[in-house]
């Protein structure tokens, strides 16, 4: 199975925001609320499904899968926004991601 990495996700955003630079607002700190906004209700949406349908049609039944699926996506997008809009870099990102993990994995 081929990776999917936070680079390739943040190249894919990066395309997204250039083809509607004249239809959306550029991302920048102050929007960078905006899509933490639109982030939350993305993932509002995935809890919905899971809400309505169940853990278990997740599972077992393919189009709410995907639906699910979908709104994971929409999340993830508004997600690289957001390290866009604060000029996160992937190298950032990851070494405070390993460090937080490390101190995740000497709690209990």
């Amino acid at each position: 199975m081929e990776d999917f990495s936070l680079q390739e996700m943040r190249e894919i955003q990066c395309q997204l925001q250039e083809k509607y630079k004249d239809k959306w607002n550029p991302l920048s700190p102050e929007q960078g609320k905006n899509q933490l906004l639109w982030m939350m209700i993305e993932l509002g949406e995935a809890a919905d499904v899971m809400k309505k349908e169940g853990v278990r049609k997740i599972m077992d039944d393919r189009d709410t899968r995907a639906h699910f699926i979908e709104e994971m996506a929409d999340a993830l997008m508004y997600y690289n926004d957001i390290l866009l809009c604060y000029g996160i870099s992937i190298e950032e990102f990851k070494s405070i991601y390993l460090e937080k993990h490390k101190r995740n994995m000497k709690r209990w």
